[in-house]
């Protein structure tokens, strides 16, 4: 598996932030522009991406305050794991963003730097979506 994985602090409690990431309706406020025909519920969402691929993800688990698990909902062009972790800074919080995929070479070459700028992308856009 190769590992994406971007952190970031907000300055909310812990409680708002887990509150905003279980809910997959609110992931659409973190994606990139090159995402659209987005639609989801509390626990599945499905989009394009554009110029690669299809997606439905859902909710895997959710531990309360600590971690959301996302995994595929349908078949996905490779194996993939979705994983928010967050962190009581008492007062912050620091959410990390962690993408696992299952790639071989190519798909390696292909796709590691657009997951990475997804991570990387999210986490930013949750540091502003929750000022």
């Amino acid at each position: 598996m190769t590992n994406f994985e971007s952190k970031v602090t907000i300055n909310k409690p812990i409680a708002d932030v887990y509150r905003f990431l279980a809910d997959l309706n609110n992931h659409q406020q973190l994606m990139p522009e090159n995402i659209y025909n987005w639609s989801s519920t509390a626990d599945e969402a499905r989009f394009t991406i554009q110029n690669m691929a299809k997606l439905a993800l859902k909710v895997n688990n959710r531990v309360e305050n600590q971690e959301i698990q996302i995994i595929p909902a349908e078949e996905a062009p490779f194996a993939l794991a979705l994983k928010w972790t967050l962190t009581d800074n008492g007062g912050s919080t620091t959410a990390t963003y962690q993408i696992e995929a299952d790639l071989n070479m190519m798909m390696k070459m292909l796709v590691s730097g657009p997951l990475q700028k997804l991570a990387d992308s999210e986490t930013s856009r949750l540091a502003e979506v929750l000022v």
